[in-house]
């Protein structure tokens, strides 16, 4: 049992470390690293979970969907708009290998198609039943 803790808190902090790496690399996502690892945190520490959980930007984000599987509405278009700003200029003024661009655009839609089949506000019918 504690070497699964271990390996879930180290998986915790690497997401972490990648969300955070986002927060400046525009191609990496932070939000979903962020997310990862207060799961990863709830499996392995209670200190670095309420952690994320009381964060001043994250906070009510991880909360909103560890209760309710919610991304918010101003999320996913700013999501959307990053996404679309960051992919736009290679796509479309470097060169570079037909499929890769294929690659790169399938990986968008999938990920915009995840991020819009949430809901954006709790379900009342719901409330009852948290998310695990």
């Amino acid at each position: 049992m504690h070497m699964k803790r271990v390996m879930f808190f180290s998986a915790g902090v690497i997401a972490l470390l990648l969300g955070l790496i986002g927060v400046v690399l525009p191609l990496l996502p932070t939000t979903p690293f962020v997310l990862v690892a207060a799961w990863c945190f709830a499996r392995s520490s209670p200190r670095f979970h309420r952690m994320l959980l009381e964060h001043r930007l994250f906070g009510q984000l991880i909360r909103d969907w560890e209760q309710h599987g919610i991304i918010p509405l101003k999320v996913k278009c700013l999501s959307t708009t990053m996404m679309l700003v960051m992919v736009s200029y290679p796509l479309l003024f470097r060169s570079f290998d037909l499929s890769l661009k294929a690659l790169v655009v399938l990986t968008v839609i999938v990920a915009l198609a995840y991020i819009w089949s949430r809901p954006s506000v709790a379900d009342p019918l719901r409330e009852s039943q948290p998310r695990t």
